[in-house]
């Protein structure tokens, strides 16, 4: 099986990248030169060249403060590629798979959001990750659709590495503890994509590790499961805060919980505990030069 993966040089692109390529996959991962989503034209001359059988679009504007202030940017990044890169991979018979996102919610329900719950975008972000489903599933009605939330990895700049840095550090910290979400590391995301490109799933997913917390209870289990890994940890203490003492352009859903009921009724789904997998993903980070 021959694989596209645009933005394979990203957080969760990177993963996925290793996770075919240890499945024996042939996996093309164009570089930034060679698929530009700001350059359309790039994007079907790619996908016309390797004609892959399946394209995996780990690619997205994800500042979602910034994205407040580039609405065009992030529409034509998380909206208008997408659905070329679509109508690309109709055009020579692939299949595609999209990497999609819990800001699709306003995260004021108090139970978990289904894959048929009703998708009403607080920021621009999330608009334009809903914007770009729709552009997706318009070109290529079979494409699966997969949103996922909260996510963290080895490589790439994410909130558990933030947190390790700055508790290194000895920093004073204060984090939110009224948003709450379900961490998720790559390294999971990724051998569930591999999993769903190699079945016959079609149509929208939500996946996350299991369980929730709010992005103080992370922090503090980022501290903690990081001091028993090795990692000299001199912060002490996080302040919980609310949302509105830490202001931001964007608003956050409030609860970003997705039910992840569709996705386990698929062969070979493995959805380990968020605190599981953050233990393992920091005892590789341990042994990672230059990753943090």
């Amino acid at each position: 099986m021959k694989v596209l993966v645009t933005g394979g040089d990203g957080q969760l692109g990177h993963d996925v990248v290793s996770h075919l390529q240890a499945g024996g996959r042939q996996v093309i991962a164009p570089t930034l030169a060679e698929l530009d989503f700001m350059v359309p034209a790039s994007i079907d001359a790619v996908i016309a060249e390797h004609r892959a059988d399946v394209a995996v679009n780990c690619a997205a504007y994800t500042q979602v403060d910034k994205a407040e202030s580039e609405a065009d940017t992030a529409f034509a990044v998380n909206r208008d590629a997408p659905g070329l890169l679509a109508r690309a991979v109709a055009k020579t018979g692939g299949r595609m798979l999209h990497v999609s996102t819990d800001f699709v919610f306003d995260g004021k329900s108090n139970q978990p959001y289904t894959e048929s719950s009703p998708a009403e975008p607080l920021s621009v972000y999330g608009r334009s990750k809903l914007a770009g489903e729709q552009a997706v599933l318009q070109a290529l009605p079979d494409a699966i659709i997969l949103r996922t939330a909260w996510l963290y990895g080895v490589h790439g700049h994410n909130f558990v590495k933030t947190m390790l840095r700055l508790g290194m550090a000895g920093k004073p910290l204060r984090v939110v503890d009224d948003q709450v979400g379900s961490p998720t590391w790559t390294k999971d995301l990724a051998e569930v994509i591999a999993g769903m490109i190699d079945s016959d799933a079609r149509g929208l997913f939500h996946y996350t590790n299991a369980g929730h917390t709010s992005w103080h209870g992370f922090a503090c289990a980022i501290l903690a499961d990081a001091a028993s890994a090795g990692f000299e940890i001199r912060t002490r203490e996080i302040e919980p805060i609310p949302t509105s003492a830490y202001p931001t352009p964007a608003e956050r859903p409030a609860y970003s919980v997705l039910d992840t009921g569709r996705i386990r009724s698929l062969p070979g789904i493995r959805i380990p505990a968020w605190r599981d997998s953050l233990k393992k993903m920091l005892e590789e980070l341990r042994t990672c030069e230059d990753c943090l």
